[in-house]
């Protein structure tokens, strides 16, 4: 039987003198780090949130099977958050959709929930009407025109079915308690409330596709509203995609089992406290570059190597060589060998020892 077949769904319950240490001490650490931001000034504060927003919506993509152009993400969220990162990719939809959804979920987290605004999120996640090559209903609950709701693996003919969600003629009605309920004034600390929001959504599976992310969204918008602040330090998402067989694992065992949740919310309180554990390497990112730039200080360099050096320093995957630079910055092949040439010249840049088919080049940070 299924969790949502109980004759006392949705009342969930859950072990609270078990769940009391772990939650104090996910929130020591949740206050830790806000009060370590606080002291690194509004500049590196939003580095460090453009930062954690970019891993955050690429990983909950992720999650699913769908992989996003980082600059794309990056460059996409600094124009809304209104900063300068340089360069200008060209943005798909799928992007700007769920660049969207997140900054609307922790940009306006104290805004109420209603059945329109998570018909907008899910409208911006499918902006083509499309899962796939799959039509969808977009913007509404899904209709049972789709047939059973059904999370199974495996190939076809021999699939595994690991659950099935409510009827689609509950959802209006499930959909509104949930809202109610979301909206209410808490019971439970905000952090336990993600975690049940997040379990209830996937739980429901509303919509025809998307569930996923935009449960993650609302666990987002209620850990913003804990902390009171917009501003991102850590990705749950990032985490959860980590520990991605665990999530699914206790998700499928708690969506199988009794109204007592504890499993649950004790792994998703584990995974908060890794996913703020992991931020120290966001700060030290973000620190890494301010000295770099404060080193600079003076130096005067053009558009183009300042955008290829802001991408080296925000984690660019493979390695730089000339026809790269030529490529990220559109230009000819003999201005990008200039143009690298100058920053070996000032110690910027320095050659990879490695060698290989063609050169390639590495900053040079400073100690």
């Amino acid at each position: 039987m299924y969790i949502h077949e109980s004759k006392d769904w949705p009342k969930l319950s859950w072990d609270q003198a078990k769940l009391a240490s772990l939650l104090a001490e996910a929130r020591h650490r949740q206050g830790r780090l806000l009060g370590r931001m606080e002291g690194l000034g509004f500049q590196l504060r939003g580095e460090a949130t453009l930062t954690t927003l970019t891993q955050d919506v690429i990983k909950t993509t992720e999650i699913e099977g769908e992989k996003l152009d980082p600059e794309q993400v990056r460059s996409s969220l600094a124009r809304r958050l209104g900063m300068d990162v340089g360069g200008s990719p060209r943005i798909g939809r799928d992007v700007e959709g769920i660049v969207e959804v997140m900054l609307d979920a922790t940009g306006k987290y104290d805004a109420p929930l209603s059945k329109e605004r998570l018909f907008g999120w899910h409208a911006a996640l499918f902006p083509t009407g499309r899962s796939g090559m799959l039509s969808i209903v977009v913007g509404g609950w899904r209709t049972a025109s789709s047939g059973p709701m059904q999370v199974v693996s495996g190939p076809l003919g021999r699939a595994k079915v690991h659950y099935e969600a409510p009827a689609a003629d509950r959802l209006k009605k499930e959909m509104a308690a949930f809202i109610h309920w979301f909206n209410a004034a808490p019971e439970t600390d905000l952090v336990v409330k993600s975690a049940l929001a997040h379990f209830l959504f996937v739980t429901i599976h509303p919509f025809e596709d998307g569930n996923g992310r935009i449960a993650r969204a609302l666990a987002d918008l209620l850990l913003a509203r804990a902390e009171k602040s917009a501003q991102r330090f850590y990705s749950m998402s990032s985490q959860i995609q980590q520990e991605r067989n665990a999530y699914y694992s206790v998700l499928e065992k708690s969506q199988k089992g009794s109204l007592d949740i504890t499993p649950w919310v004790e792994w998703y309180l584990k995974c908060l406290q890794h996913a703020i554990a992991a931020s120290e390497k966001t700060l030290e990112a973000v620190l890494v570059k301010a000295r770099f730039w404060e080193a600079q200080a003076g130096q005067s360099l053009n558009e183009r190597q300042r955008t290829v050096i802001n991408r080296l320093l925000d984690g660019f995957e493979g390695k730089l060589t000339s026809s790269k630079w030529a490529i990220l910055t559109k230009c000819s092949q003999d201005t990008a060998l200039r143009d690298i040439s100058d920053l070996l010249e000032r110690q910027i840049l320095a050659k990879d020892e490695a060698g290989g088919r063609s050169t390639s080049y590495q900053l040079r940070l400073p100690k």
